[in-house]
């Protein structure tokens, strides 16, 4: 299990995903959504929608969107 490198908080497969993304693909260290979005001064919403779009666009670094019923 990761753990974001700034809160010590244990992060999801997502939000390693999403700090490989918008960091660098080659990253050995993460961020949970909160500090990321601290790191690039945005709301945590934004990184939201952003790992919403990824996933959307079939980005296999994420977990696979949930299929609707």
């Amino acid at each position: 299990m990761e753990y974001c490198t700034q809160c010590g908080k244990a992060l999801t497969r997502d939000e390693v995903a999403v700090t490989k993304k918008l960091v660098n693909r080659g990253a050995t260290s993460f961020q949970c959504i909160s500090c990321l979005a601290r790191h690039f001064e945005v709301a945590e919403d934004d990184i939201t929608e952003r790992i919403a779009y990824f996933k959307a666009s079939g980005c296999t670094l994420f977990e696979a969107p949930e299929a609707s019923e």
